[in-house]
């Protein structure tokens, strides 16, 4: 199986995944699959991920959405952006430690994490 086809089905309800920059111990973070990819939102009011700044890999670890063991280890290239509009909505609907749903995006990273190919 194509592994954005394995990442799509695992993650299309997911919210949570392992993060771990080469050189750091994995991190447990909320994050938005779209596109292809995996987008996470960090900053000192939203989570922190060790190494993530300035890292161009890590790996990803996927929990399977049936019954939550180890999925599958994947490979990806990290990389750090401005989020469009639809994105940028995407994520703050997605936040898991907003104070309300009013409060505005806290974040002052967003990383783009697509499989390695």
């Amino acid at each position: 199986m194509d592994i954005t086809r394995l990442l799509d089905a695992a993650l299309r309800k997911a919210a949570a995944v392992w993060v771990r920059p080469e050189g750091h111990p994995p991190r447990l973070v909320w994050a938005l699959w779209r596109d292809g990819a995996v987008w996470l939102a960090t900053g000192p009011a939203e989570q922190e991920v060790p190494g993530l700044a300035g890292a161009t890999s890590a790996v990803l670890t996927v929990r399977s959405p049936s019954t939550h063991s180890h999925l599958v280890d994947v490979p990806v290239t990290v990389e750090e952006v401005e989020p469009d509009e639809a994105v940028a909505a995407a994520l703050a609907t997605t936040r898991l430690n907003r104070p309300s749903l009013s409060a505005p995006p806290a974040w002052t990273r967003v990383h783009r994490l697509a499989p390695t190919p």
